[in-house]
């Protein structure tokens, strides 16, 4: 079984929303960092938004105030509530998540010990 499986993309007009999902196969213990990455060929891997075991969230500059991520422990899912979505936000977007929450918010991808295969979202002007 796939560790986490990502689910909730696809095509959307610009100003509309998204909820993304991830799903855990597993629990990721009180010290887990979740986090939403995304991805645009050519461009680097920009890390959307963190959240931690403990509680904390960050959001890139890019998407404060309209992306939204959530957890409910009691399915191991984390989710991601993109609103007024812009042609920009196209991408692959990825789930990740770590063991710990000392490298969270960190952009490195061997800072994580699970990532999804991806969801497409793309937005149309």
């Amino acid at each position: 079984q796939a560790p986490l499986v990502e689910s909730g993309g696809g095509p959307v007009q610009e100003g509309g929303s998204l909820r993304l999902s991830c799903r855990a196969s597993q629990y990721m213990g009180s010290r887990r960092c979740l986090a939403w990455f995304r991805h645009v060929l050519g461009k680097a891997r920009e890390g959307v938004a963190f959240l931690t075991g403990g509680g904390e969230i960050l959001y890139a500059d890019s998407v404060k105030g309209r992306f939204t991520i959530s957890q409910d422990n009691a399915t191991n899912t984390v989710y991601l509530q993109m609103n007024r979505l812009k042609p920009e936000d196209t991408a692959m977007y990825y789930c990740a998540a770590a063991v710990t929450w000392d490298t969270c918010h960190s952009s490195k991808m061997t800072d994580y010990n699970y990532w999804g295969k991806g969801t497409q979202v793309t937005v149309a002007s």
